[in-house]
């Protein structure tokens, strides 16, 4: 009768284990910043306001909901330099960047907003420029959160900046690598979005049927203890 109880007691508390594990899962919904490096993307060691790309360089933005580093996703499409600049000449005194702008799946969009197509664009400016100056010369209207972090592309989307997002709700993982870094400012590569204010983040409590669960687990324990005890 002992054995019986306490299989049943790990029986019923490892499924719950894993499920309060997975109850905890959350995303962010944000741009993330991209580098080509030959034909692969490479996820921005630093913000775009700090990137400053050479003449010929390939930059991208995917707007996105990832859990984490391993899961964010990267800017679709093929395009080259060559491709996305062609029809923008090379001037004395100017360089040009080649810009991928993913806006993202319907799954990723905020609730009543619609992902516009992706785009490319070549983006001509000073030597000196950084990204997000690159970016601003193709892509307004920019916006930015009080952390300076990119919220928005084109305007889009029209509301929201790096708001967490339930494990229930969230997307099934996109490609690999990287942690937010659509900032702009100097810590943006190792800042989370959850370290933004946002009216949609959710707390990331237990649900009830786990807090159910768990109870019952408990019980189960208490009556293999009691068994054990009148035993002796």
């Amino acid at each position: 009768m002992i054995r019986r109880t306490v299989v049943l007691f790990l029986a019923a508390l490892l499924p719950l284990l894993a499920g309060a594990g997975q109850a905890q899962a959350t995303g962010y919904r944000y741009w993330s910043f991209w580098e080509r490096d030959g034909g692969a993307w490479t996820y921005a060691t630093q913000g775009p306001s700090l990137a400053r790309p050479s003449d010929g360089d390939v930059q991208g933005f995917r707007f996105s909901v990832s859990e984490d580093s391993a899961d964010a996703a990267k800017p679709r499409g093929t395009a080259d330099f060559a491709a996305i600049c062609a029809g923008t000449p090379p001037r004395d005194g100017e360089k040009r960047v080649a810009l991928v702008i993913d806006f993202g799946t319907p799954a990723d969009a905020p609730a009543g907003e619609t992902p516009p197509a992706g785009r490319t664009a070549c983006a001509r400016v000073s030597p000196d420029a950084t990204t997000a100056d690159a970016l601003a010369a193709v892509a307004k209207p920019l916006r930015y959160d009080t952390s300076a972090l990119l919220c928005a592309i084109a305007g889009y989307p029209e509301k929201g900046c790096g708001e967490q997002v339930s494990g229930e709700n969230a997307p099934a993982p996109g490609e690999d690598t990287p942690n937010p870094s659509g900032s702009s400012d100097s810590s943006d590569s190792s800042d989370s979005p959850g370290s933004s204010d946002s009216s949609g983040s959710s707390d990331g409590g237990p649900s009830l049927g786990l807090v159910a669960g768990i109870a019952v687990v408990v019980l189960l324990g208490a009556a293999a203890t009691w068994q054990v005890r009148r035993r002796g």
